[in-house]
């Protein structure tokens, strides 16, 4: 019995570590360094205009970087990635010019409203827009065309439809 309650008391000390230590990976801001590849398609990243995105992993500590929203997405949709995902950030638009996304303005990709074929364009060509306020965001599709959603309403479907 004494065995069992060691064995559960460790058991639950570890699960606590682990917790903590996802707790640790999280992204507050990610630097766009003029070499830096994007993880999706290997393009330079820095130069293009729109918003870019930053992936982390639940296993590593390594910094996924993107060069557009869409290949983010394209990488954080497949089924074998989105498991494994502690966090996503995303370039907020509400706060800078769509040519000069600024590295301190990534905000949590789960919490921005985006825009969806607009005719605004980003490394990859069609991207999508996104913004921490809603209101921007509506601003930005009456203007440059397109469609709102949430983060939880983009799917690879609508992705590779526009």
């Amino acid at each position: 019995m004494r065995k069992l309650l060691l064995a559960l008391c460790t058991s639950l000390f570890l699960f606590s570590c682990s917790d903590n230590a996802v707790e640790e990976k999280v992204l507050t801001a990610v630097t766009i360094e003029k070499a830096d590849e994007c993880h999706l398609c290997g393009m330079i990243i820095e130069g293009f205009a729109g918003p870019k995105g930053a992936v982390s992993h639940k296993t590593d500590e390594v910094v996924r970087k993107f060069c557009s929203t869409r290949d983010m997405f394209t990488y954080y949709l497949d089924p074998e990635n989105k498991r494994n995902i502690a966090q996503l950030l995303v370039h907020d638009m509400s706060q800078v010019p769509w040519d000069t996304p600024k590295d301190e303005l990534f905000i949590n990709a789960k919490d921005a409203y985006y825009v969806i074929g607009s005719s605004k364009r980003g490394a990859m060509g069609s991207t999508l827009a996104s913004f921490s306020e809603k209101t921007v965001a509506v601003e930005f599709a009456a203007e440059f065309g397109g469609e709102l959603l949430t983060f939880d309403q983009i799917t690879i479907d609508k992705i590779n439809d526009f």
